[in-house]
């Protein structure tokens, strides 16, 4: 059977989609081990944290736009003058966005003494946010070339992670790790430049109406990444607020664990949605709960009784009090599988893209109704902290549950 060109780059991207994401899990997974072993328990904390921190700054000047704009470039096809219309307006809204995330960040930053004692650290980390404005993932996203994306990633990671290994070996040396992501920044930048020349992109004068139709238009979507991040991000800020630099560590080092792990269910959910997409069966979903779901308990047994180990291989025997932490967030491996399941790949097969977005932010209400709670009765401690983020998952499992039995009838 020959393959058209279609197929062809259909198959091209699909291979370095799966390419980009193997990156995203290996250069976190090399530096994670390493970091935790150079640096001291204060030094780790206040790393994870920032990063945190970084996390909601990334996500506001990212605002959505890698869906928003995709689907406009897409739309576009190769009507190159409003390809350039949308990629400048794109980049000046985000700058706007970059402009007042800063002003955010010096609120935060006078509110939060780890942040105000820290100041130069948390500054160079927010210049690599910055320059995140100008990058244009979207734009390849949409004329469908994933391998300039997957080569720039790789490439930029790929300078940062080395130089992390070459110049970083104690707390003395953590300023060098935002300044690393500031140059592996520079380079993608640079590489973007050449890409803007390869397909005939350019920026033209921009508007700053159409940067607020733009904003206007990636609001759904940057809701929906909201209550996405709440999960993660929000706990570390909060146990940063309330708790010593020793239980920041402790949660980062266990919450990342449990990340890492769950990022092997990736690639099987992406391989399932496009044939969701095609067939829409729920019979499907059915088999693979039934093969799948046994092995994930199997694993998170393992992971129960093999928590020491897999902490004094991932961080080093300083890290031990992270143990009972790990096995508190277990549940959400767990209950992590059926409920991504039960998600994109099954309800956004059939369309239910609000709905989806609505379990996301419901658990995501659940989650900040817990955490105050736990604030207000004076019991805001990591080891309820994860049972807070395990009723969470729960509730996200079984919303999207009945939203599948409401909808049951939809599917082939």
């Amino acid at each position: 059977m020959q393959i058209n060109n279609k197929q062809s780059k259909f198959i091209k991207n699909t291979c370095m989609l799966y390419l980009l994401s193997a990156a995203k899990m290996l250069f976190p997974f090399l530096t994670f081990p390493y970091l935790t072993r150079v640096l001291s328990v204060d030094g780790y904390a206040l790393l994870a944290y920032v990063k945190a921190a970084m996390s909601y700054m990334q996500m506001w000047v990212d605002f959505g736009f890698m869906l928003s704009a995709t689907k406009d470039i897409a739309r576009a096809g190769r009507n190159i003058p409003l390809i350039n219309q949308i990629v400048t307006n794109t980049i000046l809204a985000r700058v706007l966005l970059g402009v007042t995330g800063a002003a955010a960040l010096a609120f935060l930053s006078a509110l939060i003494p780890l942040l105000r004692q820290n100041l130069l650290f948390v500054w160079l980390s927010y210049v690599a946010i910055f320059l995140s404005c100008f990058m244009t993932d979207y734009l390849f996203r949409g004329i469908e070339q994933m391998h300039e994306i997957t080569i720039r990633f790789v490439t930029m990671k790929g300078i940062s992670t080395a130089l992390t290994f070459v110049v970083v070996h104690s707390d003395a040396d953590l300023l060098y790790i935002p300044i690393l992501d500031i140059v592996s920044s520079a380079v993608a930048l640079i590489l973007i430049y050449f890409q803007f020349g390869k397909y005939n992109v350019r920026l033209i004068k921009p508007s700053l109406r159409r940067a607020w139709e733009y904003l206007k238009e990636s609001a759904e979507y940057f809701m929906s990444h909201v209550a996405t991040t709440a999960f993660g991000a929000l706990n570390t800020l909060l146990i940063g607020i309330f708790l010593p630099e020793a239980d920041i560590a402790m949660w980062s080092v266990a919450l990342q664990l449990i990340l890492v792990i769950q990022m092997c269910y990736g690639p099987i959910l992406d391989v399932i949605y496009p044939e969701m997409m095609l067939h829409k069966s729920l019979g499907l979903i059915k088999k693979l709960f039934l093969i799948f779901m046994p092995l994930v308990g199997a694993g998170c047994v393992i992971c129960y009784w093999g928590a020491p180990l897999l902490i004094t291989i991932a961080a080093g025997d300083k890290y031990m009090a992270a143990v009972p932490i790990f096995r508190l967030l277990l549940p959400v491996l767990f209950l992590g599988f059926p409920a991504m399941l039960c998600g994109w790949s099954t309800l956004g097969a059939i369309g239910k893209i609000r709905q989806t977005t609505l379990t996301t932010v419901i658990s995501a209400c659940t989650q900040c109704a817990g955490l105050g709670i736990l604030i207000l009765g004076g019991m805001f401690t990591v080891p309820m902290v994860a049972v807070v983020r395990d009723i969470t998952e729960s509730v996200l499992l079984g919303t999207r549950v009945s939203l599948v039995i409401k909808y049951r009838k939809e599917f082939s």
